[in-house]
């Protein structure tokens, strides 16, 4: 019998590497953060910290998404719904991304477990430049959802997670739909729609 026999066994031994790995992340981390403040770096050795220390705030996001999808997996999701403005969602998603993305609209009262939604919000929208080709989106808020836009035709299964190559946007999926959420995809726009 192979060690990890269960959907269930796996998705906790998923989360518990995900939990594992965060020391050393943090070591790489903290001593790029270190080296960043030291007055002795030079170019190119400066540009090449900036570059593990953002690529470490990179493996640290993905960490989070991969264990966050093996909590849902596994049953042992339980999000903490609050009470928040969907158009703050979309300012807070376009502000991670930076130039690629601007907010607008209307928002609406919904229900969600914050943090996870902005980080899913703004996956979903990175994914959607990446690949889809594009260098800006707007994520515009409509009441209770939270559109997405263009989102090329090349994009869309990635988008969806339909077709699993960005993990971004699955944990996304996941933890929209586990707080009573959906996505939809209704010609180039991405309707994400949040529980109010």
């Amino acid at each position: 019998m192979p060690f990890v026999a269960s959907s269930e066994s796996f998705a906790r031994f998923v989360s518990l590497a995900c939990h594992d790995l965060r020391t050393p992340l943090a070591t790489v981390a903290g001593f790029a953060y270190t080296l960043e403040r030291s007055d002795d770096l030079e170019d190119p050795a400066a540009r090449y910290v900036a570059m593990i220390q953002a690529a470490s705030e990179q493996m640290g996001e993905l960490l989070d998404a991969l264990g966050l999808v093996a909590r849902i997996e596994s049953g042992r999701y339980e999000p903490m719904l609050i009470e928040a403005d969907s158009l703050e969602l979309a300012q807070a998603a376009a502000e991670r991304l930076g130039e690629q993305a601007v907010a607008s609209g209307s928002g609406g009262v919904v229900r969600v477990d914050r943090a996870p939604v902005e980080s899913g919000l703004a996956a979903l929208a990175s994914c959607t430049v990446r690949h889809g080709g594009i260098e800006r989106v707007e994520i515009a808020a409509a009441g209770p959802s939270v559109e997405i836009s263009p989102v090329p035709a090349s994009a869309a299964r990635i988008v969806l997670a339909e077709d699993l190559k960005d993990l971004g946007a699955a944990a996304a999926r996941s933890v929209i739909e586990a707080i009573g959420g959906s996505l939809t995809l209704e010609g180039e726009r991405l309707q994400v729609r949040l529980p109010a």
